[in-house]
């Protein structure tokens, strides 16, 4: 049997009449850039996350970038301002921080949720921090409540990273809705995926809203008069109107996911597996199933053998990254023993249960 990590053909096919017809109507509309399409799909993701407003933007990376760049042309940011994010956590949340000349403070996470805790980040405040990005990787919320209590008593901004997290939601609450804005990527591989790159902005925040607006399109609220020194970061009506087509789905695919991982929490006893740690049943959506094993790379090998597709998120954390040489010499045991020994198992809405008992047969049986 073959096993496919993603196979995001066979994600896409069971909606394709009806991405055909909203393809085919932003066609025959004219209008390819800020239309009706991305108006309605503002509004459907804006009351699908229980916020005031959404903001379609280029991708995640700018939507992170974007909400800083907000808080400095307002003053709540300035250069050099530290910014408490997790070590472990995609390049893309750090580059946004330092793409804005802020400071990155790296703080390890929790090894069995992966996620920020109130106490790790309450041991790197300063009298410069200023914000705060929890990220909820692999599509499990951090503890947003003990977060914002923190983040309250110190007057910290919250920026959630909800790049994995479509839908994810604790005490009635979803992604997006915590802090005090939200960035989200509809990558094609995301829970909720476009078919190409787009991202969105959600908040509470109406002035937040407002400059955003502004500066995803130039820095402009009206033609050829420009506020801000802004850039082009826009979701455009094709993408919009295909996610709109997507995200009515994306609660039953949300669901067909944690039975999938409710399936693989059951049936992997492999004493070598670290399977991950559930806080509480709707908070995790599962975009990734992610194990941990000292022994990962033969465990990789093993499964690639019988035809299962594995990935690794991610190989090397950002503070080891060329990018980032002024942080390499930073030491964070945790973080980097995780980027060793994390391997992400298939999961998708078109997974069978043949498949996934392979997959659990194939896990069970390493040695």
């Amino acid at each position: 049997m073959k096993v496919d990590f993603l196979n995001l053909k066979k994600v896409n096919a069971r909606y394709e009449e009806a991405l055909r017809d909203a393809c085919l109507s932003v066609i025959n509309s004219g209008y390819y850039i800020g239309g009706e399409q991305l108006d309605a799909f503002e509004s459907d993701f804006a009351r699908y996350c229980g916020a005031a407003f959404c903001i379609g933007v280029g991708n995640g990376l700018e939507a992170l970038s974007l909400v800083l760049r907000a808080w400095k042309t307002a003053g709540k940011l300035a250069d050099g301002d530290e910014v408490i994010v997790p070590a472990n956590t995609f390049i893309a949340t750090v580059l946004a921080i330092t793409g804005n000349n802020l400071t990155p403070v790296l703080v390890e996470p929790d090894p069995n949720t992966y996620n920020l805790t109130r106490a790790g980040i309450e041991a790197h405040i300063t009298a410069r921090t200023r914000a705060v990005i929890p990220v909820h990787l692999y599509g499990q919320l951090a503890p947003m409540d003990e977060i914002l209590s923190l983040a309250k008593e110190h007057d910290l901004l919250v920026l959630e990273d909800a790049a994995q997290a479509h839908g994810a939601q604790q005490h009635a609450v979803k992604a997006g809705s915590w802090g005090h804005a939200a960035a989200f990527s509809f990558y094609p591989g995301k829970n909720l995926g476009a078919l190409g790159d787009a991202g969105a902005i959600v908040t509470h925040d109406p002035e937040l809203a407002h400059v955003l607006k502004a500066l995803r399109n130039y820095g402009s609220q009206e033609k050829y008069q420009h506020i801000y020194a802004g850039v082009n970061s826009r979701l455009d009506e094709m993408q919009a109107a295909m996610l709109r087509v997507k995200l009515r789905y994306l609660d039953e695919d949300t669901q067909t996911r944690q039975r999938a991982a409710a399936r693989y929490l059951a049936g992997i006893t492999n004493p070598q597996i670290v399977l991950p740690t559930v806080t509480h049943p709707l908070a995790h959506v599962w975009h990734l199933f992610v194990i941990q094993c000292e022994n990962r790379e033969a465990l990789q090998v093993w499964l690639a053998e019988k035809g299962i597709q594995t990935l690794i998120h991610y190989p090397v954390p950002p503070h080891k990254q060329p990018a980032y040489a002024q942080l390499n010499s930073l030491t964070l045991p945790v973080t980097e023993k995780l980027h060793q020994q994390v391997l992400s198992l298939p999961l998708s809405p078109v997974l069978t249960d043949a498949e996934l008992d392979y997959v659990i047969d194939a896990i069970n049986a390493f040695r």
